[in-house]
């Protein structure tokens, strides 16, 4: 028997089972022949190899031996009989290092030095002892693997299938060692420069902060220092901002009062009154401080949490999949059964709370996206806002559990929260926090489905549970997917406005109905905007009193992406979202108006200063297909648009971007507009469940960048319009009426810290209750 050292302890072995020259030839002979490794390299890993196999001969059992003072030849030369003499590393030195090489194998050159003063070594001693640590662990694996190939070609239990595994481990390990070695040698250099990156920023700011001066008095400033009537005057500051604050909104409810009696457009001449009406900024998270946001109460989940937000997705996906694929006695007549749901999915995330109400509904559609596509969509947070803007005024990843495998979503779980809305402040919003899950089936196709996870949170928020609901997407010919979508909640929807009841609870507003149409709507304009087969008179513009005709394609993609910003713009700001405050006028008429006002700072999108947003809502017995043409017609804008002075509206350039004649982008001019380098971009869509027309002014200067390719983020638009919806009553073959929304932003004051005025919130009011009166009136001249 022969003894192998040099490993902590002695393995043993026969000779003939085992010799170190066997490891080299096994490790030659599998690299030549599976991975053709060129002669020189296997030359250098072998003088490598046996540098350390020599080095480690000259170690004790503890491999931590290195050798004193000057070179073996010289020593040789001056005494030639004289014993070399070999340091022995004490057991607190050995210790200290393999503590530290189980944590860093290759320390840079800082840590040896510093290594090497705490043990009373010299910095070529450590590193020679990790290159040794280091040589050891690699033959030490080497060892165990090739003594079981040998113990098992000894008793016949090893065939072809496990040699060639055994082999693809060593070949995995050796790489997966030289990829390690290598990427922590470039993290410590990226960590090494950002280090020094930040200690410069450090030096630089210590020196900024030394020279400071103050802007009033032209002094040295001290920071950190404030005196005991300076802070006593912020207090009594803060206290008087509570008490403004506190007055304006009593003030707040008595402001639609003497409104009715100033002529429309022409308001008298009123001293300046600040007025405090719910003050926020485009683009945060909260503009108000409404104690049931469920943005502001939710955390990300704990680890303890993790296992059972992944049973539940699991157990949701199975719920899904026999949810879409079901018919009877699940599902009768597109209607759920709740007492079979129940029988046939007893698990789940617990009984339906009191006062809750179960919307539950099933919808199937061929869309114009491919798979993949649609699966990337639902599972990025910002795409999914985006194209579902109409539903969805809020979302956030909180957590990613799992990214997928096989470099694509099948998977992925991850744990969001989000807020879904329709497009009117009479109906609140719904808030939600759940996990999202994604999983390629058997056949090919792929689902995703929601469900909530209210239960993870202390005392939640609850108005809303989403049960497991989500789409299943099966792959079709040319381009094509089918869809299937299931929306199944509870909720609690006593809040919502009685103008607005029946159509919520028939499915028309939150139901899969109302999901599969906006994303077979989007996939049109998706597709639109991706054409290439342009037309070249399809887009023409008025710039300079000239008609330029646009025939290239990044002109004709700007514009369409402005406008998709001017959609996001008006749906987020339409809603009864919690992040909003509105304000009732009342005492103007059979309907109430609504506004709000917020600061736009440092946005390019917005023009800076005050917005005042108004919106109101009411019902016409017209159907929708008919307020919806009417509504984006130009030559029946001077019915309704006040701002156009009754003037001829010419519609100056038309992008379509869907099968309906209706969905398209469009650029126009009012011929008596006192503003004659002003345009208006309106695009005006429908589908089956909702119908808008939305326009924005617009600088004729910054158009024509944009039409000719350029950023369409830096143009400033106040989008206004309208939202139809369906009242849910059509039957029997009849169409219904409508509900339709009626919104407007006006920038009231080009100062962010301005005070509105009761004069801007007249005119306001008097224009928004205007516009109704003209629709109504025209729209009864049409059914008449």
């Amino acid at each position: 028997m022969k003894k192998v050292k040099g490993f902590g302890f002695n393995f043993k072995c026969k000779k003939k089972m085992f010799e170190p020259n066997m490891f080299l030839a096994a490790m030659n002979n599998e690299d030549s022949n599976n991975h053709n490794y060129n002669h020189e390299d296997n030359n250098n890993n072998n003088e490598r190899f046996l540098r350390d196999e020599e080095f480690d001969s000259a170690n004790t059992k503890s491999g931590s031996e290195n050798q004193e003072g000057g070179s073996g030849n010289d020593q040789d030369n001056h005494h030639p009989n004289k014993k070399k003499r070999y340091h022995r590393h004490t057991q607190l030195q050995i210790q200290e290092m393999e503590a530290f090489f189980k944590e860093c194998p290759h320390p840079d050159d800082k840590q040896r030095k510093q290594l090497s003063r705490e043990l009373g070594l010299e910095p070529l001693q450590v590193k020679f002892w990790f290159q040794n640590k280091r040589t050891q662990m690699k033959v030490y694996i080497l060892m165990i693997i090739y003594t079981l190939m040998d113990i098992l070609k000894r008793f016949g239990l090893m065939c072809l299938r496990y040699a060639n595994t055994v082999k693809h481990i060593t070949y995995n390990i050796k790489m997966n060692l030289l990829v390690q070695n290598h990427h922590e040698r470039h993290e410590n250099s990226h960590l090494r420069a950002e280090n020094e990156k930040l200690r410069g920023d450090n030096i630089r700011y210590r020196e900024a902060l030394a020279n400071a001066s103050c802007p009033n008095c032209g002094g040295p400033t001290v920071i950190g220092e404030m005196s005991f009537d300076e802070h006593q005057l912020r207090l009594e500051n803060a206290r008087l901002r509570e008490e403004i604050d506190r007055i304006s909104a009593i003030a707040a409810k008595y402001v639609g009062k003497p409104v009715s009696s100033y002529p429309l457009m022409s308001p008298p001449p009123l001293p300046p009154r600040p007025l405090e009406l719910a003050m926020g900024n485009f683009g945060g998270d909260v503009y108000g401080n409404n104690p049931t946001d469920l943005f502001k109460s939710i955390t990300a989940p704990t680890e303890s949490d993790k296992p059972l937000i992944i049973d539940l997705a699991v157990s949701a996906m199975e719920e899904l999949m026999k949810m879409t694929q079901v018919e009877e006695p699940l599902w009768k007549s597109l209607v759920l059964d709740e007492e079979e749901y129940a029988r046939t999915f007893p698990r789940g995330i617990g009984p339906k709370p009191a006062g809750f109400r179960t919307e539950a509904s099933r919808e199937s559609a061929v869309v114009i996206m491919n798979h993949v596509n649609i699966v990337e969509i639902l599972m990025d947070v910002n795409q999914w806002s985006v194209i579902f803007a109409g539903m969805v005024s809020r979302a956030v990843t909180l957590a990613v559990l799992s990214t997928g495998v096989a470099g694509n979503y099948n998977g992925a779980l991850q744990v969001m929260s989000a807020e879904f809305q329709v497009p009117t402040p009479l109906v609140p919003t719904r808030e939600t926090y759940f996990a999202r899950y994604c999983k390629q089936q058997a056949d090919g196709s792929w689902a995703v489905v929601d469900i909530s996870l209210d239960s993870l949170q202390p005392n939640p928020p609850v108005r809303c549970r989403r049960r497991a609901s989500g789409c299943l997407i099966q792959e079709m010919p040319n381009g094509y997917s089918k869809v299937t979508w299931v929306e199944h909640v509870e909720v609690d929807d006593r809040g919502v406005h009685d103008l607005y009841k029946h159509m919520v609870s028939t499915g028309h507003a939150f139901g899969a109905k109302r999901w599969v149409a906006i994303l077979d709507r989007q996939c049109e304009r998706l597709a639109s905007v991706m054409a290439t087969n342009i037309s070249s008179g399809e887009v023409g513009v008025l710039i300079l009193m000239k008609c330029v005709v646009i025939t290239n394609q990044e002109g004709r993609r700007s514009m369409l992406k402005l406008a998709e910003r001017m959609v996001i713009s008006f749906c987020a700001g339409v809603s009864a979202s919690t992040a909003h405050t509105w304000t009732t006028l009342s005492g103007t008429g059979a309907e109430d108006v609504r506004v709000m006002t917020r600061k736009s700072v440092d946005d390019p999108g917005r023009p800076p200063g005050i917005v005042l947003s108004a919106a109101t809502s009411f019902w016409i017995p017209v159907p929708p297909k008919r307020v919806f043409d009417f509504l984006r017609d130009e030559n029946s804008r001077n019915e309704w648009d006040i701002l156009s002075n009754g003037g001829v509206v010419q519609e100056m350039a038309h992008i379509a971007n869907g099968r309906d004649t209706g969905n398209c982008v469009s650029l126009l001019r009012s011929a008596n507009s006192s503003q004659s380098n002003m345009l208006i971009l309106q695009e005006s869509c429908t589908d089956p469940t909702a119908s808008f027309v939305i326009y924005a002014p617009v600088d004729i200067v910054a158009m024509n960048i944009v039409l000719n390719g350029g950023d369409p983020d830096y143009v400033a638009l106040l989008p206004s319009g309208f939202a139809i919806l369906p009242d849910g009553n059509a039957t029997g073959g009849g169409e219904g009426g409508s509900l339709l929304t009626v919104a407007f932003q006006i920038l009231v004051d080009s100062v962010p810290t301005a005070k509105l005025s009761l004069g801007s919130v007249a005119t306001v009011n008097n224009l928004i209750a205007c516009t109704v009166e003209r629709i109504k009136a025209a729209m009864s001249c049409e059914t008449a």
